[in-house]
């Protein structure tokens, strides 16, 4: 059987909605049409243009942009779902630092605030992703209706017609 990979936008769905999470695994993408979605995809393209963007790795972790000095750069629109950005970043230090690389730091940019957040993976972190990608491993055979989830962040998301009406 060949291993599946594990992307970084994976580890964000995962930390957003594991409904989310599981329509994206099974290969159903609402995301395309979505207001928010197309208002992060002009901010990435509008903000940082001097850099060289989206460099993909393996096809598993796409960063949005890497400076010089080492130090990965994640673009996010707003602190709205802060801790899955967190935990993406983290994963992509994470999934480096499994190919032997050392020395990289991260960060999250939020240009629209003007704001900067350091990202840095500890010894403890990297326990927690290696449960999380066990579950996402185990949430792709799951069915969809096994997996519950409604809160307030629902009324926004791309998916919300799929999983209520």
């Amino acid at each position: 059987m060949v291993e599946q990979k594990i992307t970084g936008m994976m580890i964000y769905y995962y930390f957003v909605c594991k409904r989310k999470l599981w329509f994206f695994l099974n290969g159903i993408s609402m995301e395309s049409e979505n207001e928010n979605v197309q208002i992060g995809k002009a901010l990435d393209e509008f903000t940082y243009s001097n850099e060289r963007k989206h460099l993909s790795i393996n096809g598993e972790i796409n960063l949005d942009f890497v400076k010089k000095s080492g130090v990965i750069h994640e673009i996010k629109k707003s602190r709205t779902i802060e801790e899955a950005s967190i935990w993406q970043v983290k994963y992509y230090l994470y999934y480096i630092k499994q190919k032997g690389v050392s020395g990289i730091s991260a960060k999250i940019d939020y240009p629209l605030l003007r704001k900067t957040m350091d990202i840095t993976l500890t010894s403890d972190d990297e326990l927690k992703l290696k449960e999380v990608i066990a579950d996402i491993k185990s949430i792709r055979e799951k069915n969809q209706t096994e997996i519950k989830s409604k809160t307030k962040k629902c009324a926004k998301c791309a998916y919300y017609d799929l999983c209520f009406i």
